[in-house]
This record gives C-alpha cells, sequence and structure tokens, in this order.
C-alpha cells in the first residue's frame, strides 16, 4: 500500500469568466498527516478543495484518492474515501434531529438499521455530542452544529477529512474544544482556514497559495514563523507567534 493517500499533479482550473484559479499545482498528502492549505482570499483555495473533492474538473491535470483517479465516473466511489466538512454547517444539517443527520448518508449505502446505529453512535461519541442526538440542528449552538456536521461526515467512515474553514463564528470555547477534537482524529485531513493559529496547533504541515500557485510547502511550523513569506501572501503571523504589544519580545512558539 502506497504512503501516499492523495496526489494532485499539475493542476489548472480556469472558471468559465476566463478566471485561472489553480494554476499548474502538485503536491501529494502522506496518509495520515494533517496539511493545513493558507493563503489570502482569492488564492484558490477553496477552488482547490472542490477539486479534490470532484465538484470541479481541472481543465488539465489530475487528481489521484487511494488508487482512484477523480474522474466523473469515479466520484461514487472517490466520495466513500473522501468526506468534506462545508464551511457553514447550516449547509449540511436538514434532517429533523442529529441522529438523522449523521444517519443520512450510511442508510444512503442502504446499510442495515444495527450497521447505521453503530456508526451514528460512534460519530457522535467521537465529536463528544451523542447527548444531542434527538435535539432538531437549529436549536445547537455554532459550536454543536460544528460538531454534528463533523460527525454526519464520519458516520461514512472516510479515510480523508476535508474541511472548510472549521473555526470560522466559533466562540472561543467551541473553537478550543474543535481544535482539541481535530487533534484526536485519526483521519488525513485537508483544512483550509484564515486561522493560523488553528493550523499551527492541528496541521503538520502547511501549502501557501498565492494567485493560485503554490508559494511554500514544508513543516507548518516553519512556513508560520516565515513573517516576510506570510506578508508576501498576504497573511499574518499566528497571534502565538507575534510579538508582545506591552514588551516587544517575540512569544515563545509553543511546538518547541
Amino acid at each position: 500500500m502506497s504512503d501516499y493517500i492523495t496526489s494532485v499533479k499539475n493542476l489548472v482550473y480556469t472558471y468559465p469568466d476566463g478566471h485561472t484559479a489553480v494554476r499548474d499545482i502538485s503536491f501529494e498528502i502522506k496518509r495520515g498527516e494533517s496539511i493545513g492549505i493558507i493563503g489570502a482570499n482569492g488564492a484558490g483555495k477553496s477552488t482547490l478543495l472542490m477539486l479534490i473533492m470532484g465538484l470541479l474538473m481541472p481543465q488539465s491535470g489530475e487528481i489521484w484518492v487511494e488508487e482512484l483517479k477523480v474522474t466523473p465516473k469515479s466520484l461514487t466511489a472517490v466520495r466513500q474515501r473522501i468526506g468534506m466538512v462545508l464551511q457553514d454547517p447550516d449547509d449540511q444539517l436538514f434532517m429533523a434531529n442529529v441522529y438523522d443527520d449523521v444517519a443520512f448518508g450510511p442508510r444512503n449505502y442502504k446499510l442495515d438499521e444495527a450497521e447505521v446505529n453503530e456508526r451514528v453512535t460512534k460519530a457522535l461519541q467521537t465529536v463528544g455530542i451523542l447527548y444531542l442526538k434527538d435535539r432538531p440542528p437549529f436549536r445547537l449552538s455554532g459550536g454543536e452544529k460544528r460538531a454534528a456536521a463533523i460527525a454526519s461526515v464520519l458516520s461514512m467512515q472516510p479515510g480523508i477529512l476535508v474541511m472548510d474553514e472549521p473555526t470560522s463564528s466559533l466562540d472561543p470555547k467551541a473553537r478550543r474544544r474543535l481544535i482539541s477534537m481535530l487533534k484526536e482524529l485519526s483521519q488525513t485531513k485537508i483544512i483550509t482556514s484564515h486561522d493560523m493559529d488553528m493550523v499551527m496547533e492541528v496541521c503538520d504541515r502547511a501549502i501557501v497559495l498565492k494567485e493560485g500557485r503554490i508559494a511554500a510547502d514544508g513543516l507548518a511550523r516553519d512556513i508560520l514563523a516565515d513573517c516576510r513569506l506570510l506578508e508576501e501572501c498576504g497573511l499574518e503571523s499566528p497571534l502565538s507567534l507575534q510579538n508582545c504589544p506591552l514588551c516587544g519580545s517575540k512569544k515563545q512558539d509553543p511546538g518547541h
């Protein structure tokens, strides 16, 4: 079995209006890695995620998920291996209660109800909201909705989780709970975010996009400590690495 679970080769995507959002991007992701894909607005992050998921098809280049090349014909099989948590959980939760939302995917696979229940229970326990299984999603807090959306993907048992801005709109407590949860998940994770501190905590590796190209690819802690690189790409250093506003001294990287 290959160490690489995802491979992107010479990817190019141009929207119908002529804007080229992804320009000759190539990288590989090892099984179990956590990758942060960062960049300013318009850098190509969301387009890249949609290409990996097969929601868009590139004009040239190719994407492999495990042994499958992403094509219109392979999408059903690809999406059994890779699950996406949308930026807005309200776009992902639409059933009468949390249990049915998390059960929706497994039931679509025509699994028997005992297997569905086992998957739903495990997913809800993993994200810490089994006690909310009978609650209508619209009555959940922002953090609870995010956890339910993640559980709805985990119940499909994908090997890869793709997440678009997972900490957006969360209060500090919900954000901290989510970060702790993401660190515990064993799946390969591909995360786009403007939350540099979250990326530094959760991700082993960071890929920086600028104008549709890869500007840097390496250890997250090294890239996020490179102030010049981040500034050139329209990003700011993590707050935990910025200078103290009172004394001017540089904060210590918690990873060292």
